[in-house]
């Protein structure tokens, strides 16, 4: 092949590359923005799917715990996180609670469980669970099916009611199950309840705790009308039947007015010391304290 024709091939060869190299770089720019708006649809679509169950599960399985804001962080077409700062109303003082930070990309989305679980202390003296990021300490539900605690089932009401000038929460299970009238009746005026215990798995809690979430909601100023958001929204939260406790729940229940459901305990919040006549009832089987804080004269407690 004489040097001429071994010119042309190469030159043709160079025309050919520089064709396939133009081709792909238009073929890339046409595809970018197909790529980019396919990226952030199936983002958005995990995003808004994540903040809609961090909601559900906050209206569900988080006892006194409101959330504050909810916003979405480190977003890109990839995924991103979801930062949602939360809090406990303490007889109207706002005590600090654990941020949780979810996160979401195009195959879906994963909740901050590892902080939505307490913390335990152990030592040769005490037990308790406590928020990991605040370091307050978490009160405990005590199913009345559950027979044996790790720790046996504690009731602190006596130490509570110790603490001068300060507001508390306090989780009081039941030693059986109640009616929310039957409960009103119980408990003294200047204390409010602000989250019903319904239901939880029963699981072997005496080899140390299982971690298990409680199930419940705030009664608000229409317990009836909350109860009928409540029913909806564990309906929505086991739409594919899993959790066995909430299942039995939603099937004793199905027929049922408020008024006939069963509770196995509340979250109580108020002065210390208006826990004082709640010592030494019979229906209370267990008695834990939650977060505190002090009273200060420019704070007026809600009761």
């Amino acid at each position: 092949m004489d040097s001429s024709l071994k010119g042309a091939l190469k030159k043709a060869k160079r025309k050919q590359l520089l064709k396939i190299i133009i081709t792909s770089i238009i073929v890339v720019l046409m595809l970018l923005p197909i790529f980019y708006k396919t990226g952030n649809h199936f983002a958005a679509k995990s995003s808004t799917s994540l903040h809609e169950a961090l909601f559900l599960h906050n209206d569900i399985a988080e006892p006194n715990i409101q959330i504050d804001s909810q916003v979405t962080s480190n977003s890109s077409m990839f995924g991103g996180n979801i930062v949602t700062n939360r809090s406990k109303n303490i007889n109207g003082y706002v005590v600090q609670w654990s941020t949780l930070t979810s996160s979401y990309d195009w195959l879906g989305s994963n909740i901050d469980f590892n902080e939505l679980i307490p913390g335990f202390y152990w030592s040769d003296t005490e037990f308790y669970e406590y928020d990991k990021q605040t370091k307050n300490k978490s009160a405990t539900f005590y199913h009345p099916s559950i027979k044996e605690y790790y720790d046996g089932v504690q009731n602190e009401l006596v130490e509570i009611t110790q603490m001068e000038n300060y507001v508390a929460e306090v989780a009081i299970s039941f030693d059986q199950p109640y009616t929310f009238q039957e409960i009103q009746a119980k408990i003294p005026d200047n204390l409010n309840i602000v989250w019903l215990y319904m239901t939880s798995r029963i699981v072997d809690e005496s080899k140390g705790p299982v971690g298990m979430p409680v199930y419940g909601f705030d009664p608000a100023n229409s317990p009836k009308d909350a109860y009928n958001y409540f029913i909806n929204a564990l309906e929505k939260y086991d739409k594919n039947g899993y959790n066995d406790a909430i299942q039995e729940f939603l099937q004793s229940n199905e027929n049922k007015d408020f008024d006939e459901v069963k509770l196995l305990g509340v979250m109580l919040t108020g002065q210390t010391q208006n826990f004082k006549p709640l010592e030494n009832q019979d229906f209370i089987r267990g008695a834990s304290v939650g977060a505190t804080a002090q009273i200060v004269p420019y704070i007026k407690p809600e009761k």
